[in-house]
């Protein structure tokens, strides 16, 4: 790498960490709300399991609004380019969650405050769907082979971080107001917030440069998903499967460890709040190391391994949860977060690797996508509805081990990517010229 390309590669992984930060901030105060307050502010009446049911069914709107954005953002990052795709992605989902912020409750608004907020969570998944494959896609594309997996472990810091400013702000007016003011308005603060953090956003975004690979790409397709789907639609199935354990465990600590600890299990908020918090700080250093270990173990490697220890580790959590004692819950929410940082870690520079440039923003985004409809937008109402039947949260750790062993299959069906020229993807099959 040259001095002269050394600074513009900084710039981007910057631009990256940034971006995705804010979305994904943007993106988990829907998580965090849904378990603590929206229950009560938009479908009161229905009972503490009914209206948690029904707060975690409009938070799974997102995910299935995530594909919708791979594909309509995938189209255009395919065509015009991947900059100015990640700025209109950054820009609804930030619109979409300080409209979230201004919305009145059922209380004041009736049946249409909530039929409002699945439009708005579907606005910040269909935002989401096209952010993390582009952001992928400018770090993959601008970073030599040697350390594609190094730079890609710069934007897998952006989700640690934005769930970490996320749960912050929201341990922080929780503890400090009564219980009626974070009812009344203080849960409000956070999303009202993100309109500041858009605008810092967008300015780091606007001074990186235009993918090199795209840029030299005069071949643009037609309609992308179409020629995808014909062309590479295992790569797309494998690869969303092959990460889908990550979001199945990753929302099980989060969002639904969240809930059950504090709903049924009797646990301070604040004590859950704060062991995620410390979990994630622990996350972004595995990411890191693990984002290493693809470039020098291989990706494919580094993710079969971590997805076993995360199979393997779903058994133990929910034992440890149904304990109910502070220390246990708080170490077990800690290590689960750790050990999803090992199986994050190579994921921003394998999916890329996957696919030809003219294709690749929505393969990567789609793929990455369906992983996240599979494995996080189930997940919390899986677990909730198991919990209720057998009476404890026992079963919910096989459940995540079951999805383990799937993405366990998918990697294995799965290529060895590492050090591949991203230019010598063959359209059409998972290797590349001349391998």
């Amino acid at each position: 790498m040259t001095p002269t390309q050394a600074p513009a590669l900084r710039r981007v992984a910057a631009a990256a960490l940034v971006g995705t930060t804010i979305e994904f901030y943007d993106f988990f105060l829907y998580g965090t709300a849904a378990a603590l307050v929206f229950g009560r502010v938009f479908f009161p009446g229905l009972g503490t399991t009914g209206s948690l049911l029904a707060a975690f069914s409009v938070y799974a709107v997102a995910f299935l609004a995530r594909p919708v954005g791979a594909v309509l953002f995938g189209h255009y990052g395919d065509r015009l380019g991947r900059k100015t795709t990640l700025v209109g992605s950054l820009l609804l989902m930030g619109v979409s969650t300080a409209l979230v912020g201004l919305l009145p409750g059922y209380g004041a608004w009736g049946i249409w405050a909530p039929v409002l907020l699945v439009v708005l969570r579907f606005g910040q998944g269909i935002g989401l769907g096209g952010e993390w494959g582009g952001a992928a896609l400018l770090l993959a594309e601008h970073a030599p082979a040697g350390r594609r997996g190094r730079y890609g472990g710069y934007l897998q810091l952006g989700p640690c971080a934005g769930f970490f400013l996320a749960n912050a702000v929201f341990l922080a007016l929780s503890e400090g107001l009564s219980r009626e003011a974070f009812l009344a308005w203080g849960w409000r603060v956070p999303f009202l917030a993100s309109a500041v953090l858009v605008a810092f956003g967008l300015f780091v975004r606007l001074k990186v440069a235009e993918s090199p690979l795209f840029a030299g790409q005069p071949d643009r397709p037609r309609v992308p998903v179409l020629e995808l789907l014909r062309g590479h639609g295992r790569a797309v199935l494998l690869g969303g499967a092959s990460i889908m354990v990550g979001y199945t465990v990753f929302y099980l600590t989060t969002t639904y460890a969240l809930a059950h600890a504090t709903a049924d299990l009797g646990l301070a908020g604040g004590l859950v709040l704060g062991a995620l918090l410390t979990g994630v700080v622990v996350k972004a250093g595995t990411v890191w190391l693990s984002a290493g270990w693809g470039d020098r173990y291989g990706r494919r490697l580094t993710l079969l391994v971590s997805t076993a220890v995360l199979a393997l580790w779903s058994l133990a959590l929910f034992p440890l949860l149904e304990t109910a004692r502070p220390a246990l819950v708080a170490g077990a929410l800690v290590c689960s977060m750790a050990v999803l940082g090992l199986h994050f870690g190579p994921i921003a520079s394998y999916l890329p690797e996957l696919f030809p440039t003219r294709l690749r923003y929505t393969g990567v985004a789609l793929s990455y996508n369906l992983g996240g409809v599979v494995g996080g937008a189930t997940a919390p109402l899986v677990a909730t509805r198991l919990t209720a039947a057998y009476g404890t949260a026992v079963p919910v750790g096989w459940y995540a081990a079951g999805m383990g062993v799937l993405s366990l299959l998918a990697l294995r069906a799965l290529p060895e990517t590492r050090g591949r020229d991203l230019a010598a993807v063959r359209p059409g099959s998972l290797a590349v010229e001349g391998g």
